[in-house]
């Protein structure tokens, strides 16, 4: 039987990891532990219920035998010894369409760049930051006028919809790995968490503000 560690956080996290709890048997898998983040109370108050193994630090990944690893909005990254300790795969479930999103702030910069489409993907996790092969994706359309919030709303509802009917190919091995280099696509970005700010600021001389604006 495949042993499993997951690790996520938010209201995600804590969805995706009561549909692998609940699929053991079903599925032929044990969830062997959980990891989170301070964002991840969800998931805490769900491991301390079920009393399911947690770890504190990505270094106990190290004395774990297990075979899949699964990430869920996990904060931090994973080093190469932390990812090779999965003995078969480790997934990432990214909320946005790859290989055009990788990053942070993807929902921002969608809506700045006036896309009418979006995304979620999972994704293998390689020494990269999302940029590891893509194993699965469910593509939507971006509504009119559609605002941050709602796109991010949209990307989690997605995203859960495709970690559920996938989870199962992804625990047996049935799944075909597309290297993103291999796919087409007419935008290809990668954002970091800080770059948000400079979207926010607003440069007051350029629209008649600055010193003497009154």
């Amino acid at each position: 039987m495949k042993k499993v560690v997951f690790l996520g956080a938010k209201e995600i996290g804590r969805k995706c990891l009561t549909e692998l709890f609940a699929r053991q048997e079903e599925l032929g898998f044990t969830l062997l532990s959980v990891g989170t983040s301070p964002k991840g109370e969800g998931v805490r108050e769900f491991c301390m219920r079920h009393k399911i193994l947690m770890i504190a630090d990505l270094d106990e990944l190290l004395s774990l035998d297990f075979d899949i690893l699964f990430c869920v909005q996990y904060h931090q990254i994973l080093k190469p010894q932390h990812i090779f300790c999965a003995k078969e795969i480790a997934f990432n479930l990214h909320l946005a369409p790859l290989p055009e999103y990788r990053g942070c702030n993807q929902f921002s910069f969608a809506i700045f760049n006036e896309d009418k489409e979006f995304g979620v993907s999972i994704h293998k996790i390689d020494e990269g930051i999302d940029s590891g092969d893509i194993a699965f994706e469910r593509r939507f359309k971006i509504p009119p006028d559609c605002f941050v919030d709602e796109l991010v709303a949209l990307a989690n509802a997605y995203g859960l919809e495709l970690f559920v009917n996938a989870s199962g190919q992804m625990i047996k091995g049935e799944y075909h790995l597309t290297p993103q280099k291999d796919i087409y696509a007419t935008r290809r970005e990668f954002h970091l968490r800080n770059e948000i700010d400079a979207l926010k600021a607003v440069n007051l001389n350029s629209c008649g503000g600055g010193e003497g604006f009154n």
